[in-house]
């Protein structure tokens, strides 16, 4: 077995050894599960130091590393040819880091899954197998491995939310799942009129191979998504372009963009803190993968195309989040609308087609991953403790948990942009890619840039206002004394989780060179791939 089908089924093994326990052992799920996400976190940083930096991925099979294929699938069709379906598995500089990511955010979500007491066999068996599922995402070069992942991903999130979930738990799952299904089953129709619309140059078999989708000479002269094609349209649009927009918002509704946001606070605030980690920290990072792996890479003539709206859609998201933000009295709303703002920048990033901008959108991926899985921990903090999040219920935390208030003032700064912390270098990057964006000709005019820099301003806004409301002042909470004995300060437990976070926000904000060496060549072919098609 290969480095990353090791990566992927680890927790698969985690999931089967937590089933087959009896319930008389249930005190044992979360030690298995902590002990298999260890192990493959260890696996995900030791692939992550022997990655050759100069190795350009996208669309070369060569420019992948760790590659595992295999024949899976191979079913004659008779005069439709043979059906063609490859294990293929493999990492370059887009999914590298954010395979890390995963696994480091799928730690912090086991460590606050630790005073879970309902239903423990079947919630840590569902994480296990989330975790599963995210792992083949990022690895999966074949289209019908990668559908198959992404569809067993849809599952545990599903029941984590309808289960372990708050008041209205069953609506925010059932959104979420509706939401998510929608995308996914038309996407299915563009992974089948991909599959039908090219060849392997190797066997002559149509096959759903990620990387012969990337390819022009692969595509059958005259089939629906055939390169040039002006044969195909629906409703006046090309066909290409139609199968861009399709995967765009299917992957967009992950991201999530305006306006197809609305799932993301409601399944934020009624999922338990965990599943919000999860959620934030790696489900939309998916949407921008998607993003990049697949409309980007294989519909890169309808991106050239397209980018100026997809520009303008991460502008709106971005204000949009922030103004909600803004607006709100949940803290963890709050934080649920500044992930649809921080999410906006990605999408500006890779729109802006230049090197800049889309290492920008990469960086600010993994920076909003572990830094908004913190403040959703440090909510789930406050709200394991006396079961509210409403902002004006608290008032002078910091007297009273001054080392909480310290974590979270930390988070905030972080999160807001502060120099010195990673996700200024995300945010920085993207403004500069976008501001220059203008001048190389991508057709992304410099005010989307501008515009982008009064997001920054407002997350500043509502993230120190929420600070003043909540920390400073003279100490009162709405449950008075009871309330006070409750809100003891962070334990060891909180503390070891939320440490190694922040210091790598700080960390990556000082040395952003351990991520950008990573990704540099890969983000430099698919620049080349696109800015073709300008």
């Amino acid at each position: 077995m290969g480095l990353l089908s090791l990566l992927i089924f680890l927790p698969l093994i985690a999931t089967a050894l937590i089933l087959l326990l009896p319930a008389s052992m249930r005190q044992s799920y979360k030690y298995i599960s902590l002990g298999f996400t260890v192990v493959q976190f260890a696996l995900s940083g030791y692939l992550y130091t022997q990655f050759d930096n100069t190795v350009i991925g996208i669309n070369q099979a060569s420019g992948f590393q760790f590659v595992e294929q295999l024949a899976w699938i191979r079913l004659d069709l008779g005069s439709l040819g043979q059906l063609e379906i490859d294990y293929f598995l493999g990492v370059d500089g887009v999914s590298l880091p954010l395979l890390v990511l995963s696994a480091f955010v799928m730690l912090m979500a086991i460590g606050a899954s630790w005073n879970i007491t309902k239903s423990t066999k079947g919630y840590f068996a569902l994480l296990m197998l989330l975790n599963m599922a995210v792992m083949g995402i990022f690895c999966a070069l074949d289209f019908f491995l990668f559908y198959i992942f992404y569809e067993v991903m849809l599952l545990p999130l599903y029941f984590l939310i309808g289960i372990w979930g708050g008041a209205n738990r069953e609506y925010a799952a059932i959104k979420f799942f509706i939401y998510t299904l929608f995308g996914s089953v038309f996407m299915l129709l563009i992974i089948v009129g991909l599959y039908f619309s090219v060849i392997n140059p190797e066997t002559d078999a149509h096959t759903f191979n990620m990387l012969h989708m990337m390819n022009p000479n692969n595509y059958v002269d005259g089939s629906f998504f055939a390169y040039m094609n002006n044969y195909y349209e629906v409703l006046g649009i090309p066909a290409r372009m139609l199968g861009f927009i399709v995967l765009f918002f299917a992957f967009a509704i992950k991201v999530p963009i305006v306006p197809l946001h609305t799932w993301l606070p409601d399944a934020h605030v009624e999922a338990p803190t965990p599943v919000s980690i999860i959620l934030a920290g790696i489900l939309l990072k998916i949407g921008g993968y998607g993003i990049i792996r697949v409309c980007y890479s294989i519909f890169p003539d309808a991106a050239a195309d397209a980018n100026w709206w997809l520009g303008l859609i991460g502008v709106i998201s971005i204000l949009y989040g922030a103004l909600n933000a803004l607006a709100q009295k949940d803290l963890k709303r709050l934080i649920a609308y500044s992930s649809v703002s921080h999410m906006g920048f990605v999408l500006l990033g890779v729109a802006s087609l230049t090197a800049e901008g889309i290492s920008g959108a990469l960086f600010q991926m993994l920076s909003h991953g572990f830094l908004s899985a913190a403040l959703f921990f440090l909510v789930g903090v406050i709200y394991d403790r006396v079961h509210d999040r409403y902002i004006y219920n608290f008032r002078g935390l910091a007297s009273h948990m001054p080392t909480y208030t310290g974590f979270v003032a930390v988070a905030f700064f972080a999160s807001l942009g502060l120099p010195g912390f990673s996700a200024f270098i995300g945010e920085a990057f993207v403004i500069i890619g976008t501001f220059n964006a203008e001048s190389v000709g991508t057709g992304i005019p410099r005010w989307m840039a501008i515009a982008g820099s009064v997001g920054i301003l407002l997350s500043a806004a509502y993230l120190l206002w929420t600070l003043q409301r909540m920390f400073f002042g003279q100490t009162r909470f709405k449950g008075g004394e009871e309330w006070a004995s409750a809100l003891t300060d962070v334990n060891i437990r909180e503390r070891i989780i939320l440490f190694p976070t922040l210091a790598l926000a700080l960390l990556l904000g000082i040395m952003p060179s351990l991520v950008f060496d990573k990704m540099n060549a890969t983000v430099l072919n698919l620049v080349s791939l696109v800015s073709q098609y300008l």
